[in-house]
């Protein structure tokens, strides 16, 4: 199953805009494997939360953005959830990342 498949088989599904946002978000990443969702979600929240930080004003035109980051990091986690030995390591990596983000 694809990355792809993966998000459009979850549920509750998304609204469709932000499901959107979200597919634009992981662009060519789509096709790649379900299995790969964790890493690949976790990065596109990355570079999405880096572009949002290095905007000049982040109103209410940032909303979707705020939400598809939050997505992406919701999905990352749920599709690490199928190994839970996984989530120690991922929740830690995601929380540095994201917050060297905000530091930098």
């Amino acid at each position: 199953m694809t990355l792809g498949d993966w998000l459009r088989d979850r549920s509750p599904a998304p609204p469709p805009r932000l499901l959107a946002r979200v597919e634009e978000s992981l662009g060519g990443h789509l096709n790649q494997s379900a299995a790969a969702a964790p890493e690949l979600c976790i990065a596109a929240a990355e570079r999405l939360l880096g572009e949002l930080l290095d905007r000049s004003t982040t109103g209410r035109e940032s909303a979707l953005d705020l939400l598809t980051v939050d997505a992406l990091v919701t999905y990352a986690l749920e599709a690490a959830a199928t190994t839970p030995d996984s989530l120690p390591e991922l929740t830690t990596n995601a929380m540095t990342r994201l917050a060297a983000v905000a530091h930098a």
